[in-house]
């Protein structure tokens, strides 16, 4: 991943409402919601929520499907995964301080994407 594009993923993501949008998609996996039930799960006015959702899918952490008379949209896993990746490839002085297995949205998938073991240093 280049700079400019966690830069990007980065600023999408530091803002509150479109946090809360995207932690609620990441929670309900490759199947996704549609925007009502976004809405309805943040609490966000559906006139802002469609200006942060486009924020998010200009980043490339979520994509949209139509089906049937809805808008489906899910969060872009291997796009997190790369962040995550980017984020801590230098971690530890290039020693395995954390697994990043990854998560691949799945909701069968019973291993932690995140399971650390204690370091020397906080975080």
């Amino acid at each position: 991943m280049k700079n400019k594009t966690a830069v990007i993923a980065l600023a999408a993501l530091a803002q509150e409402s479109r946090l809360a949008i995207y932690r609620a998609l990441v929670q309900a996996g490759p199947d996704g919601l549609a925007a009502g039930k976004i809405s309805e799960a943040t609490g966000i006015a559906p006139s802002s929520l469609s200006f942060h959702l486009k924020e998010l899918a200009y980043a490339n952490l979520v994509s949209s499907r139509n089906e049937s008379r809805f808008v489906i949209y899910t969060a872009n896993f291997s796009a997190m995964n790369e962040l995550l990746a980017f984020l801590t490839e230098n971690c530890c002085n290039g020693n395995a301080c954390l697994s990043l297995s990854g998560c691949s949205g799945n909701s069968t998938d019973t291993t932690d994407s995140l399971s650390s073991t204690p370091t020397d240093h906080p975080l």
